[in-house]
Formats: structure tokens, C-alpha cells, sequence
């Protein structure tokens, strides 16, 4: 695609070339009418990376064209958030002068969130020592006197430096209710904020009057169980990434939600177990016999559900999926197909202006 002109007019356009391919991409599989989910034309990017070109005592945030590899200067982002356009030049202003911050950084990463609160990493090709602590918590001080929320942390070989704390706390508005999320730096998050909303209530809708109990692979920091669970009588969930696991806990408590279960293991360890065909320690005071999951949820990486969890799924009433990648996505609803109709079928524009396409399924046993 051609640069951005980040105008509604043009998004709009994109959008619906991108909803007419979505559509005849999956016409074989005769699914309802699609559901459209359109993004904030500007400022919708949570996260933002950018590299840093020195220029003798200069220095600037750069990016690198997709196609060319050309290098591009950035002195503002309109796809990132707000607070990230406000503190890109703030960090710069600071390194220029400062030979401690500037000398070998050369990658700075923003986190944001919608309720204000802002993380940032400056990555570097040497060691940090106390002078470098000494000037990113003045630097701290400095934003926060500013009327930032924010946390600093630095990042070199095997080293990590945190100012206060290494995440953000994330609060979303869901159906009527605010849920809390801790969000880690380097740990996955929804980098577009207002559409992770709208993918909650979609969830949400698409699950009203379940029974029983849901079932939920790759629950990352436990975005969707927690907001899910008031539609369940209990949620089991698993996570393999020991962060995510330790931010979902910790939101389970933040957001006081007592019917939810968080499993440290993958997938196919999961489908082991739920099979019988292997023990595991971690689960010996978990009843998984006593859990009715009729419901299960997957939102799995860009390759897809492989053969054995998608075979394990297909035992299940209900399967609600969000893709990340619609091709794989096509070649497991071909399968899921032969045992399930597809019942809604969504479009979430989680990266305007670019081919990408995040879609939820929600399917039921024929």
C-alpha cells in the first residue's frame, strides 16, 4: 500500500477493500454476513518501536520502509497514541544533551495505554551502569513533574535496568464495566486499544446465554477470560509464557473475578492431558473432570491450530475463534466446517491502511 494521507475519507475506502477481499476470500464456506470493525483512522497504536540514527551530537527516530529498506526519518507517528506523539521528542530532547543516555542507545519503545499510563525501554549496545540509572530517573521525574505517567527502562546484553515498574495497568471499558490488565513490557499485547475493546463485546454478544463452562487456549495476560467470565459458570485457561501467566493472575485479582483458572502450559500439552494421554504435576489439584466446557475459545498464533488441537476442538459445542491470520485460518475452518456452522463472522481492522485483517469466527455443532 502507499503511504497513508491517516484521513477518515481514505480509511474508510481501505476498509472496505479490505471487508470485499475478506468476503471472497472465504465465499466457499458460505458464512454469514460479515460484521465490520472499523479502527480510529489516527493515533489507534498503543506500541510503537523506533530505531535511532546518530548524526555527530543529533539523533532521530527512524524507520525502515517494508518494501525498499529505505531508511525514513519520524518526527511524528499518527498511527501511534497521543501520549506517544507527545513523549517521542521529549526522550530526544533529553538524550541529545546527555552523553550518558544518548551514547550506543539505539532503539526506544513506547507502551501506552488508553487510561493515560505510558512505559518506555531505551535499548542499547552497551552495558548501563549507576550514572545511566541516576539520569533515566531524572528523566522520570522530569515527565512525570510534566504530568506523565510514566516508567523507564533500559535494556542492554543479558541487562535489564527498571526505574519503578515494568508494565502499565490498562483499564477498559467492556459492556458497562472497567477491567483492570496489567500489561508487561515485551510481553503481548493488543496493540490497538479501542479495537481490542470492540473485540471484547464482540466475544461478549456472541457468548450471551452460553452454558456451562469455556475452555480458552493462549490466553496471553488473560484479556478475553476475564472479560468473558461473566458469561460462564468458570473459565480454564491456558499460557504458556510465564509473564503472561504471572499478569493474568495478577489481573484475575485486580478485577476480583473468582471463577477463573489459569494453566501454565501449551496447547498440545493441554489436548495431552484433557485426553489422558499424559500426566502432569502441575495440574494434580486441578479436577479438570469436574470443569463442563461446552465452550471453547482459541486465538492462536499466525500458523493456526495444529492437527491435534484442532481435532481436540472440534469436540466441543461452541468455538469461538479470533484469527490473527486469515489464510490459516481458512484452512482450519475447512476442517471445522465438516462438524460446525458458522454462525457469525467478524472483521476487526486491528492495523488500517495495511493488508492485515484480525477476524473472530463464532461456530456451534451441527
Amino acid at each position: 500500500m502507499s503511504q497513508p494521507q491517516w484521513d477518515s475519507q481514505e480509511y474508510e475506502s481501505q476498509l472496505a477493500s479490505k471487508a470485499a477481499a475478506l468476503r471472497q476470500r472465504f465465499a466457499s464456506l458460505a458464512a454469514p454476513a460479515l460484521e465490520v470493525h472499523a479502527s480510529e483512522p489516527r493515533h489507534y497504536r498503543l506500541r510503537a518501536e523506533f530505531r535511532l540514527w546518530h548524526e555527530g551530537d543529533d539523533l532521530y527516530y527512524i524507520m525502515f520502509d517494508s518494501q525498499t529498506r529505505q531508511r525514513i526519518r519520524v518526527d511524528a507517528f499518527p498511527a501511534a497514541s497521543k501520549l506517544i506523539n507527545a513523549l517521542m521528542p521529549k526522550v530526544l530532547d533529553a538524550a541529545r544533551p546527555s552523553r550518558t543516555l544518548r551514547h550506543k542507545l539505539f532503539q526506544v519503545d513506547f507502551l501506552t495505554t488508553l487510561s493515560g499510563e505510558a512505559l518506555i525501554s531505551l535499548l542499547y549496545h552497551r552495558q548501563l551502569d549507576d550514572a545511566w540509572q541516576a539520569e533515566a530517573a531524572a528523566l522520570r521525574a522530569q515527565l512525570r513533574a510534566e504530568g506523565f505517567t510514566v516508567d523507564i527502562i533500559g535494556r542492554a546484553h543479558k541487562q535489564k535496568r527498571v526505574q519503578e515498574r515494568e508494565y502499565v495497568l490498562e483499564r477498559l471499558q467492556v459492556a458497562g464495566r472497567e477491567l483492570t490488565y496489567m500489561q508487561v513490557e515485551n510481553s503481548f499485547t493488543q496493540p490497538n486499544g479501542g479495537m481490542n475493546q470492540q473485540m471484547l463485546e464482540w466475544a461478549l454478544d456472541v457468548t450471551q446465554g452460553a452454558q456451562g463452562d469455556l475452555l480458552e487456549l493462549y490466553c496471553g495476560n488473560g484479556n478475553f477470560s476475564l472479560a468473558l467470565a461473566r458469561n460462564f459458570r468458570r473459565v480454564l485457561a491456558t499460557e504458556i509464557a510465564k509473564p503472561s501467566v504471572e499478569s493474568a493472575q495478577y489481573n484475575i485479582q485486580a478485577n476480583a473475578i473468582d471463577n477463573v483458572q489459569i494453566l501454565r502450559m501449551s496447547a498440545e500439552e493441554f489436548t495431552q492431558a484433557i485426553r489422558g494421554e499424559r500426566q502432569f504435576r502441575r495440574l494434580a489439584d486441578i479436577d479438570l473432570a469436574g470443569y463442563e466446557c461446552n465452550t471453547i475459545f482459541v486465538d492462536p498464533p499466525r500458523a493456526g491450530l495444529d492437527p491435534a488441537t484442532l481435532a481436540m476442538v472440534q469436540g466441543y459445542e461452541r468455538i469461538l475463534y479470533i484469527s490473527c491470520n486469515p489464510e490459516t485460518l481458512l484452512d482450519n475452518l475447512q476442517t471445522l466446517s465438516q462438524t460446525h456452522t458458522i454462525a457469525r463472522f467478524a472483521l476487526f481492522d486491528q492495523f488500517p491502511y495495511t493488508h492485515h485483517a484480525e477476524c473472530g469466527v463464532y461456530l456451534t455443532r451441527r
